[in-house]
């Protein structure tokens, strides 16, 4: 949520470019967005011109930001941005939990059949990590 100490985005001045690659953003003549001269990105100001939000993406969530005045805060969106994230590591550890009862109080077949579960959820948080590492 933006504060009450962010400052509104004025489309005719230059601002630094919040993706941290030294770009410049500028306005986009005839419309009311800004673009990075170094990323190509293209930013939207959104409600009342205080929070701006990156328009072009490939992540699940939009990227938004407000201005403080010297540099950009990203506004955070508590659950909804990591709820895969949650999902995966409480099914991780029900995983974890049954396979130490496994491998506590089961024969050698039954331990070799639940390793399989172990491989794809393994499989599973590497591709969450591979998506989201950036």
């Amino acid at each position: 949520m933006p504060s009450d100490s962010d400052e509104k985005i004025d489309l005719n001045v230059e601002y630094p470019c919040p993706c941290r690659r030294r770009g410049r953003l500028s306005n986009i003549i005839l419309t009311e967005a800004l673009g990075c001269n170094k990323c190509q990105q293209i930013f939207v100001v959104q409600e009342g011109a205080t929070v701006m939000e990156q328009l072009s993406t490939n992540y699940p969530y939009k990227k938004t930001w407000c201005w403080t005045g010297r540099e950009w805060q990203k506004v955070h969106s508590d659950w909804s941005e990591h709820y895969w994230s949650v999902i995966l590591l409480t099914f991780l550890v029900l995983l974890v939990v049954c396979l130490l009862w496994i491998f506590l109080f089961a024969d050698v077949y039954l331990r070799l059949w639940a390793m399989a579960p172990l491989l794809v959820v393994l499989l599973l948080v590497m591709m969450q990590w591979l998506t989201y590492r950036r």
